[in-house]
């Protein structure tokens, strides 16, 4: 007999040799490297090789890789175009999710779902992401496009893209890392949409579009903004103790803390806090990373018996923010790492795929009769 579980919780609805998380541990492996390992040695684009394909790549594999990447960073002229017709107004995150679905009515063959060409697609969308991004930021702003350079990683690529000059390799190795902590996770919400959408033999597009809608939410990829928004209304380091504690008598959520699966330390937040440190004192935010820790330490003393610690969106608001993202560029940047694992869970379901096709508990009435209108 099935099971009914709110939300699908403890529900195994798809196996993947992708990434493992143990959230009474604090546990997160890609391919088995721990998560450590990658944002300390890796690059975003070595990660992801690795999922893509099912192991590290050699020297030669990776100098390949990464010329691929490098040589669709460009628009086409018909998406260039189509980016500033968008209405400077338009929130980035529905921005994003609109030019990726435009790619599908540009690509002659956007139905093929064999994996060379699915893998051919996600290499552009990986690519042109940030590009679009950036340009999108520039025509909001009235201030000049500035075309990619293919000499660059995507992380120095989309940072000089968007303000016209290389960034320092601090910088760049900043949002390197936050990339490769950002690229998968289990099945989360929006890994389930974009496995679900393509379950249905669907195209690359339509699936990359669906999970973009839904990291948008607040409850996932958009929770990021609302601790940056929390830490501007804190005016000091030493109200931020006062602040949490109303928030708490109130019974308000305190974002960035607590995870669906982690009930320990999120492994991304602990890397993420050491990088926000530096980050924050090589860039005058030191105020900034302190409130951080000063919530963090009502929290720990507060919630963490409940299982109740960082996410990885507390410390990459201020990560984020160090690097002079605009603040409605944090959820964006989410979605540039995640096409990354998005698409090798696409690739991976292609694989071996099998329709999603839950049943659902109805709790309504049986044999109503149908009134006639001129009885109601």
């Amino acid at each position: 007999m099935a099971q009914y579980s709110k939300g699908l919780e403890g529900v195994i609805a798809a196996e993947t040799k992708l990434s493992f998380i143990d959230g009474e541990k604090g546990i997160l492996e890609y391919i088995g490297i721990p998560i450590g390992e990658l944002a300390s040695h890796s690059t975003f684009e070595e990660t992801v090789y690795l999922l893509w394909n099912g192991r590290l790549p050699k020297k030669d594999e990776l100098a390949a890789f990464n010329d691929q990447i490098r040589s669709r960073y460009a628009l086409s002229k018909d998406i260039a175009k189509l980016v500033l017709e968008m209405p400077k107004t338009g929130e980035p995150m529905h921005v994003i999710r609109t030019l990726v679905s435009a790619l599908g009515v540009f690509d002659s063959k956007p139905n093929a779902i064999d994996l060379p060409s699915v893998r051919d697609k996600a290499l552009t969308v990986l690519a042109q992401t940030p590009t679009m991004l950036a340009y999108y930021q520039h025509h909001r702003k009235g201030t000049p496009i500035v075309p990619p350079d293919t000499s660059l990683s995507l992380a120095e690529n989309f940072l000089y893209m968007l303000n016209g000059k290389k960034p320092t390799p601090t910088m760049a190795k900043a949002l390197d890392v936050c990339l490769v902590l950002h690229t998968d996770h289990g099945l989360n919400n929006s890994t389930f949409s974009a496995r679900s959408v393509i379950s249905t033999e669907s195209d690359l597009y339509s699936a990359l579009t669906a999970a973009i809608g839904s990291l948008r939410g607040p409850l996932h990829g958009g929770a990021n903004e609302g601790v940056m928004k929390m830490l501007s209304q804190i005016p000091t380091v030493d109200a931020a103790e006062a602040f949490i504690q109303d928030k708490l008598a109130k019974k308000d959520k305190i974002p960035g803390f607590g995870h669906r699966v982690y009930k320990s330390y999120d492994p991304r937040a602990k890397y993420l806090k050491v990088l926000a440190k530096q980050l924050a004192e090589d860039t005058g935010n030191k105020d900034l990373y302190e409130k951080s820790a000063r919530i963090e330490g009502v929290m720990e003393r507060e919630k963490a018996a409940k299982g109740i610690y960082p996410n990885v969106d507390f410390y990459s608001a201020t990560t984020y923010h160090c690097i002079g993202l605009p603040l409605d560029l944090f959820t964006p940047m989410f979605v540039v790492g995640r096409v990354g694992g998005w698409s090798a869970h696409i690739i991976e379901q292609l694989a071996d795929n099998r329709l999603f096709r839950p049943s659902v508990d109805y709790t309504g009435p049986h044999d109503v009769r149908y009134t006639p209108i001129s009885e109601r």
